[in-house]
């Protein structure tokens, strides 16, 4: 399918920006730094931001601007710097807000099986991206494409974001790509959420970084079609998922590793 000016058929593609929409300057500034980074490795890219952190470990947690807000700062991204961009919706309603404005839209892990949601983002006539729950099994995503496909759009991608839950932990089961890649639809591996820890440091998710590349890299050798990254300046500063987020001074270094591995695979 295509996005914005690239198929996804033509080669290794990226979801990246940070978590959460932390002000319009500091997303216009993150998106020129990724656009350029991204022209310099030659892969075509959707910016990722989130208006709303619907699921936050408490309630104390910054959540983001809201849809309004939110969608007037990613289409000034869009209209721009000429980027399509993704964000996630959390409840039906928010379908109709995100009309015309993004290029996919997105279904958090933990709300993967709900059906008004998912019929609701298949009205919308965009690429709906829908991250598998770690509760279901890899072959489980049948049933959500049906739920989709059911309002006229085929225009679907699916993402691994790790497969279960351990010990305070996500593990990663790789098979899930091949067995969702039978599908027929673009399947994109979630190197940064894979190395969450839940709720780990009492109201805010742990992490571990470090290990962000190599899920990154098994997940492109295990047959992913693109890469979800969220990235940002200060991690120890991100006002969301700043533990498990990759600086964005990494990021041209592991997307050359990353497209050597796609093409050699």
């Amino acid at each position: 399918m295509k996005i914005g000016g690239f198929d996804t058929k033509e080669g290794l593609f990226a979801i990246l920006g940070p978590c959460v929409i932390e002000g319009e300057d500091f997303i216009m500034d993150i998106a020129k730094r990724i656009k350029e980074i991204a022209a310099e490795v030659d892969i075509p890219f959707i910016f990722k931001a989130s208006f709303d952190k619907a699921n936050r470990s408490s309630i104390e947690s910054f959540r983001g601007p809201g849809v309004k807000e939110g969608m007037k700062i990613l289409k000034r991204v869009k209209d721009e710097l000429n980027i399509p961009v993704i964000s996630d919706i959390h409840e039906p309603w928010q379908a109709d807000e995100i009309k015309g404005i993004l290029s996919v839209v997105q279904i958090p892990a933990f709300l993967s099986r709900q059906t008004n949601l998912l019929v609701a983002a298949g009205e919308t006539g965009i690429v709906v991206n829908v991250k598998k729950s770690q509760m279901m099994s890899a072959k489980d995503m049948g049933n959500v494409i049906e739920k989709i496909r059911s309002t006229g759009n085929d225009k679907i991608m699916l993402t691994e974001r790790g497969t279960f839950f351990g010990y305070g932990n996500l593990v990663v089961d790789f098979k899930n790509i091949g067995i969702m890649k039978k599908f027929g639809y673009p399947v994109i591996m979630d190197a940064t959420h894979s190395v969450q820890k839940p709720s780990s440091e009492g109201k805010v998710s742990g992490g571990d970084p470090e290990f962000i590349p190599n899920i990154a890299a098994s997940g492109v050798v295990s047959g992913a079609d693109g890469v979800f990254l969220e990235v940002h300046p200060d991690p120890p500063n991100a006002l969301s998922d700043g533990t498990n987020s990759l600086n964005i001074k990494k990021l041209k270094p592991l997307l050359k590793k990353l497209k050597k591995l796609y093409n050699v695979r």
